[in-house]
């Protein structure tokens, strides 16, 4: 397979997933142009590794500007898109699903028109070899009984919160341009993400957070839904071999193999810092920081990704355990407090988030 340079417009770019695909195309020497409209989970700082590259351009905008998507895609000759800017969180989409529809709805056709319009101008080269990822999640499958059975390409859709369903909406859209317009598409469906520069309300770096700071650790219900956790940087390889390798017009489902319970990984993070720092006052272990809390509306129990297709068809495979993986997060979560204090304390964009604790 041929990697050579490309030039990659990045939506989402400062994002916990968009950061690190910058991160990892910067760092391979590509040319690639990041859009992203800093909302609360966008943080430039997540982009300081490669901040000075000649090779990284940074606008702030919005993806449901038809005309700035354009303009850019013209102006930078961007050969493939990479769209992941999106609203991700579950329980924000249930308390504000409207939001959730115009990014990843609104916003999604709006960079497809763009898109249709600069491959169609392009010029026979570039439109050869431009290509447009939309990046979504296992989500829009709905959920899975506790039995061996996963998430294949062919699983139909059955969305159950609002975040999922916009994100369903989403691939449709994106099928649909190609089918009807022959926009050279390819998409992906990944499992559940974790890593460093994770924003702290997701369950993993609010966890590692809240037991560092001797918090409660809340866990809805009773803790057993189940998740396939796929570390971010295993993830962004696969993005990167789908965006400039995958079979126009497919998808392909990316997931670590690693299922894990929302309890055990809770747990998992208590006794691993329980073997780094001394436990917090009033506890013997970090254990009895767990808080079970009332279940979210319509919580899935399991998600699970059969991740064949891009292993035969594109050799990918996860390199990451889930224990070494999570080992990994906490260590970068101790050592990167200058990246997360900010956003605990709200003092990154002048506000305090509403975080649970």
């Amino acid at each position: 397979m041929s990697d050579e340079q490309r030039t990659f417009l990045v939506t989402g770019g400062a994002g916990f997933i968009g950061s690190a695909v910058v991160r990892h195309l910067v760092a391979s020497g590509n040319r690639v142009v990041v859009l992203d409209k800093l909302t609360y989970a966008g943080n430039l700082a997540s982009l300081d590794p490669v901040a000075r590259s000649p090779l990284l351009r940074f606008v702030h905008g919005d993806i449901c500007d038809t005309r700035l998507v354009r303009d850019l895609l013209a102006a930078e000759a961007v050969e493939i898109v990479m769209h992941l800017a999106a609203e991700s969180h579950v329980d924000r989409s249930i308390e504000n699903p409207g939001s959730f529809v115009e990014t990843n709805v609104v916003g999604t056709s709006c960079m497809l028109n763009a898109a249709l319009e600069h491959w169609t101008a392009a010029p026979d080269a570039l439109r050869a070899r431009f290509r447009f990822h939309h990046i979504s999640t296992d989500e829009v499958f709905g959920d899975l009984p506790f039995d061996d059975s996963r998430f294949t390409e062919t699983t139909p859709y059955a969305p159950s919160s609002p975040y999922s369903a916009s994100k369903a909406a989403s691939d449709h859209l994106v099928r649909a341009w190609g089918h009807t317009y022959g926009l050279p598409v390819v998409l992906s469906n990944c499992s559940n993400n974790y890593g460093p520069y994770h924003f702290p309300e997701k369950l993993i770096p609010l966890t590692i957070l809240n037991a560092m700071e001797g918090k409660p650790l809340p866990v809805y219900g009773d803790g057993s839904n189940v998740r396939d956790w796929l570390h971010v940087e295993d993830h962004v390889r696969a993005l990167e071999m789908i965006a400039r390798h995958g079979a126009l017009g497919e998808s392909y489902n990316v997931g670590g193999d690693a299922e894990v319970s929302n309890i055990e990984v809770v747990r998992t993070i208590c006794d691993s810092l329980d073997a780094l720092l001394p436990p917090p006052a009033g506890t013997q272990t970090r254990r009895d920081l767990i808080r079970f809390v009332t279940d979210r509306p319509g919580h899935d129990r399991r998600y699970a990704i059969d991740a064949g297709k891009i292993r035969r068809e594109l050799g990918w495979r996860p390199t990451r355990t889930f224990a070494q993986g999570i080992g990994e997060t906490i260590a970068w979560y101790l050592d990167n407090a200058a990246w997360w204090e900010p956003i605990r304390s709200g003092t990154y964009r002048g506000e305090r988030l509403g975080l649970v604790a």
